[in-house]
């Protein structure tokens, strides 16, 4: 058995347009193709350990130690309302601490419940001092750039303050490597309860507001691409990439 998933595993192969993908099939890129059909057959492939690892541990339960990226099902659906009964709850306090634990493993000031494959409207924001001195002084005093504590927020509720639209990068875990201008309004209002069930107010402006509605989007399964102005897609890496 060890023998024949070594060897599976290193004899990646294309599989024709219209059939089936066999489970646990390595996929490599179809070199006769379009890029677009290239990309849309590519697959990582699995290397012997990987594949026994997968074996013995079976497949990873949410809420994942990773964003899962774009093209996962969970993005894209609207995330449901947690029940009053979850609050407190073991299962609550755990995704609670999963979405602390992502927001301070990566550079990342907001991350949601479904990116961690958990489809509830809960989500997690935070901008220590620390990072936010690493923003330039002039994008800090433009867009209102400011620290603020770790917030989590259970079944969020979301009031414009400020309609003024104002343009800004943005960037997402679960788009990784990736970054597009996006207009957001420039205040807003979010209140819910935490993970015990204690209430959560909160008036933002600037970053911290454009943050909010990040992620608020993310719980009805719209990412920031859907927002964008489309020229300015950028891979952030592209430089790097040349050399």
């Amino acid at each position: 058995m060890a023998a024949a998933l070594g060897r599976a595993a290193g004899r990646a192969r294309p599989v024709p347009a219209g059939l089936p993908i066999p489970p646990g099939l390595p996929i490599a890129p179809c070199r006769g193709c379009g890029d677009g059909d290239a990309a849309g057959w590519a697959r990582r492939e699995r290397s012997y350990w990987r594949a026994l690892r997968r074996q013995v541990l079976g497949p990873p339960v949410p809420p994942f130690a990773e964003p899962v990226q774009v093209g996962a099902p969970v993005l894209r659906g609207a995330a449901a309302a947690v029940a009053a009964e979850q609050l407190g709850g073991p299962e609550l306090r755990r995704l609670a601490k999963a979405l602390t634990a992502g927001l301070r493993a990566r550079p990342c000031l907001g991350l949601s419940a479904p990116q961690l494959g958990v489809p509830l409207r809960v989500f997690a924001a935070e901008l220590p001092p620390d990072r936010c001195a690493g923003y330039p002084p002039a994008l800090r005093r433009a867009h209102r750039i400011e620290p603020f504590p770790l917030r989590l927020l259970v079944n969020p509720a979301l009031r414009v303050l400020d309609t003024r639209l104002v343009t800004a990068p943005e960037g997402c875990a679960s788009i990784h490597g990736f970054s597009a201008y996006v207009p957001r309004h420039w205040a807003v209002h979010v209140s819910g309860v935490d993970e015990l069930g204690a209430l959560v107010s909160w008036e933002a402006t600037g970053w911290a507001a454009r943050i909010i509605q990040h992620e608020m989007d993310h719980l009805d399964g719209i990412l920031y691409i859907d927002r964008m102005d489309t020229r300015t897609f950028t891979n952030v890496a592209w430089m790097e990439l040349m050399d």
